[in-house]
């Protein structure tokens, strides 16, 4: 696998779940690769597994949700590679109210914060950056509650619905250099998992009646990371198992 040799990509989220799985395929296609979490440490250990697979990582702790840590963490990538030819925003959070009169202002703004204001703030900056030099691709990371938005989950719903639109506007912005597309994924079993993954009901309504392991990301990202979708964007990508 050889899809992404010589590349340059940044993974926000990228120190567990779903991100981590993505850096490690980009890695193995021949990436080198730019990890970015809240947590410094986490990033360090998932740099050290990418430079056992004989490419070079760059462990950045940032805060997505912060505009400031947006930029450092641009810099940060530029001044290590000189370049990113692949944008990942993958962190994202999903926390749940008690109701929805009971929705603080501030759990709102995070939650909007770190699943749009952050992909937001990046993709701005780094895909300005690509289109001054030799283009790139942007995969942001949505989810199924953007299609199927549950009362319990407004914000979170919202955001990543913000995040389609998004996409589409920043494919017309960055075109035609940089290829901009979304996953929107349905429920995997990452350790963020939350009571879901018990729900037997839930499991059994979706078209594969099964939910999704976290290595399954991986095909649809180096899809639309790499040239194998060089005509495809502004696309959102479901890979939900069936999530109807």
């Amino acid at each position: 696998m050889n899809e992404l040799a010589g590349k340059i990509a940044l993974v926000t989220g990228g120190s567990r779940g779903l991100g981590r799985e993505m850096v490690l395929a980009f890695a193995s296609a021949g990436a080198d690769v730019v990890i970015a979490s809240r947590k410094l440490e986490a990033c360090e250990a998932v740099a050290r597994e990418v430079e056992a697979l004989g490419r070079r990582a760059l462990p950045v702790a940032a805060h997505v949700g912060l505009w400031e840590d947006n930029d450092r963490l641009c810099d940060a990538a530029y001044g290590a590679f000189g370049r990113v030819d692949v944008l990942v925003n993958n962190a994202g959070m999903s926390p749940l109210a008690p109701s929805l009169t009971e929705t603080t202002e501030a759990l709102f703004d995070k939650v909007v914060d770190v699943n749009f204001k952050g992909p937001f703030r990046l993709s701005s900056l780094v895909g300005t950056r690509m289109m001054a030099g030799a283009g790139g691709t942007i995969v942001n990371l949505s989810s199924t509650a953007a299609f199927k938005p549950e009362p319990h989950t407004v914000p979170y719903g919202g955001a990543k619905a913000a995040v389609n639109a998004m996409t589409v506007a920043l494919a017309k912005a960055f075109a035609p250099k940089v290829r901009v597309n979304c996953i929107a994924p349905g429920p995997f079993l990452t350790d963020v998992s939350t009571v879901w993954r018990e729900n037997k009901a839930y499991e059994q309504s979706l078209g594969l009646k099964r939910f999704g392991e976290p290595h399954e990301i991986v095909g649809a990202a180096l899809f639309l990371a790499s040239d194998a979708s060089s005509y495809v964007t502004g696309q959102v990508l479901r890979v939900d198992g069936g999530t109807w």
